[in-house]
C-alpha cells in the first residue's frame, strides 16, 4: 500500500522545547507548520508522570525564570512557579550549614562557617561571581575558554568552598564532576542563578511544553509519528510522507545528528531516584538544595521537592536524589539511602522508593573550547534545533528553536499556497 503524502510549509520533527519553540515562531510568521513527535506526548526530556498521587518529573529539573527565552515564550503566571529558596544546605560530618545569597536575606552568618570555606576563598569566589552576574554577556562569551576547574584555580577558589559546595552543586547541573566543562558555559550558569530563583511549575515540569503546544494551531501536532528519513523537503515515516518547503529536526541530540548527518555530540547521563517520606526530613520545610560536602556516596544533590511545590505529593513528602551516570535504581538504592540519612540526619528506612529515572542523554557535554551558538541552517531546506546547538539548558533549547524559526522565515519568506495537510 502507498502511504499518504501531505504538504505544508514547515515540518518540525520533534516536540521537545526546541521543536515547539520553532513551530510557534514559524506559525506566528504565517507559515503552516506540522510537528511530528515519536512519543505519546510533547516535551522530549521535559516530561512529568503522575503516579499514585505523586508528580514525578523525568529527572530533577528546575525552571529559572531569569532565562530570557522562558520569559519570551512562556506565561510565567500560567506556570504558577513554586520557588526554591536562594541557597543550599551543605551536610558535613560535624554539622549542616546553610549558605545563601546575602542579597536575599537569611543565611549570611551560616555562610561564614569555616567548614564551607575560608573567608579568603569566599571573597575570591564573590569577585568571580560578580563579574559573571553583572558583566556584559559578550565579555563572558569572549573570555579565553578553559575548563571551569582551571578558571576557579586562576581565581583562587581552591579550598573547602570549592570542594564541599561548588563542585557537588555544579556536578548536578553539568552532569560531570571532573570540572572539565567550559568556563564560558559555567559563567553563564552562575549568572542565571544569581539573577533568578530556580522554581518548579505547580503542575509539574511538563507544564512548559504543554503551554507551548497549546499555542499551536489545531491539528498541527502529530503524536506517535517517528521519522525514518529526513531531507530538506521531505520527512518519511511509517504512517506517511510529509513534504515541506523546509524541515526542522528538533529531536534528541543523538537522533538529530543521525538524521542530519552531523557529528554526534558527547552526552552526559544523570539518574534521579524519588522517595516518598511520611513527612519532610527538613524541620522548617524551607525548600533548599541539599549537598553532601564530604561526598560520602553517589548523590550530587537532593531536594525535598514537595517542600517547594506541595502539589507534587498529596500524601507525605517527595524527596529527589540525583546521581551521576545512568544508574540502576536497585543497584544504587542502598548507597543512596545511606547517604540520604547522612545528608538529612534522619532515619530513611521507612521511605518508599517510588521511581528511578536514568536519563542516558540528559545533557550535551560542553568541554572547551566551545562555540555557544552553533549553526542551525544546514542547507537545502534542512534546519536543526536543540540544546546541542546552543547551551545544555531550557534556555538553550528554546533559544535554538527560535533561531531555527528565524532562519526558516528568512529562507522561505511569505507562506506558499499548497494542499492542506490531511
Amino acid at each position: 500500500m502507498q502511504t499518504p503524502v501531505h504538504s505544508t510549509d514547515v515540518v518540525v520533527v520533534g516536540a521537545g522545547l526546541a521543536g515547539l519553540a520553532a513551530a510557534r515562531r514559524a506559525g506566528e510568521a504565517g507559515l503552516d507548520v506540522v510537528v511530528l513527535e515519536a512519543s505519546d506526548a510533547v516535551g522530549g526530556r521535559v516530561r512529568t508522570d503522575a503516579v499514585d498521587g505523586v508528580l514525578l518529573d523525568r529527572g530533577f529539573q528546575l525552571v529559572n525564570p531569569s532565562y530570557p527565552a522562558v520569559r519570551r515564550l512562556l506565561d510565567l503566571r500560567a506556570l504558577s512557579l513554586q520557588q526554591f529558596a536562594a541557597g543550599v544546605v551543605v551536610a558535613r560530618e560535624s554539622s549542616s550549614y546553610r549558605l545563601s545569597d546575602p542579597r536575599r536575606g537569611r543565611g549570611l552568618v551560616a555562610s561564614l562557617a569555616g567548614a564551607t570555606g575560608s573567608l579568603r576563598e569566599k571573597a575570591a569566589f564573590a569577585r568571580y561571581a560578580v563579574v559573571c552576574s553583572y558583566g556584559p554577556v559578550s565579555q563572558l562569551r569572549g573570555r579565553p575558554d578553559v575548563s571551569y576547574g582551571a578558571a576557579l584555580d586562576a581565581a583562587g577558589v581552591q579550598g573547602q568552598l570549592r570542594r564541599a559546595v561548588l563542585e557537588p552543586f555544579l556536578a548536578g547541573v553539568l552532569g560531570e564532576d571532573r570540572q572539565e566543562t567550559s568556563r564560558r558555559y559555567v559563567d553563564l550558569v552562575l549568572r542565571s542563578f544569581a539573577r533568578g530563583v530556580p522554581s518548579l511549575p505547580a503542575a509539574g515540569i511538563q507544564k512548559l511544553p504543554d503551554l507551548l503546544a497549546d499555542r499551536l494551531p489545531e491539528g498541527s501536532l502529530r503524536l506517535n509519528v517517528s521519522a525514518r528519513e529526513v531531507t530538506g523537503h521531505r520527512v518519511v515515516s511509517a504512517g506517511g510522507t510529509w513534504r515541506g518547503r523546509a524541515v526542522v529536526v528538533a529531536t534528541d541530540p543523538t537522533t538529530a545528528t543521525e538524521l542530519c548527518g552531523l557529528p554526534p555530540p558527547r552526552m552526559r547521563a544523570l539518574t534521579t531516584l524519588y522517595f516518598r517520606a511520611g513527612r519532610s526530613p527538613v524541620p522548617d520545610r524551607r525548600p533548599l538544595l541539599h549537598l553532601d560536602g564530604d561526598r560520602r556516596g553517589p548523590i550530587v544533590n537532593s531536594a525535598v521537592v514537595s517542600d517547594a511545590a506541595p502539589g507534587y505529593c498529596r500524601d507525605g513528602s517527595l524527596v529527589a536524589a540525583t546521581v551521576l551516570g545512568a544508574a540502576d535504581g536497585h543497584e544504587v538504592e542502598a548507597q543512596v539511602r545511606r547517604q540520604l540519612a547522612l545528608i538529612y540526619r534522619t532515619a530513611v528506612e521507612p521511605w518508599e522508593l517510588v521511581a528511578t529515572y536514568p536519563i542516558r542523554e540528559a545533557l550535551p557535554s560542553m568541554a572547551p573550547p566551545v562555540t555557544l551558538t552553533r549553526r542551525v541552517e544546514l542547507g537545502g531546506g534542512l534546519f536543526v534545533a536543540g540544546d546541542h546547538r546552543e547551551t545544555p539548558s531550557m534556555q538553550g533549547a528554546l533559544a535554538s528553536g527560535e533561531r531555527a524559526a528565524r532562519a526558516v522565515i528568512t529562507s522561505l519568506g511569505a507562506p506558499a499556497a499548497h494542499d492542506p495537510v490531511a
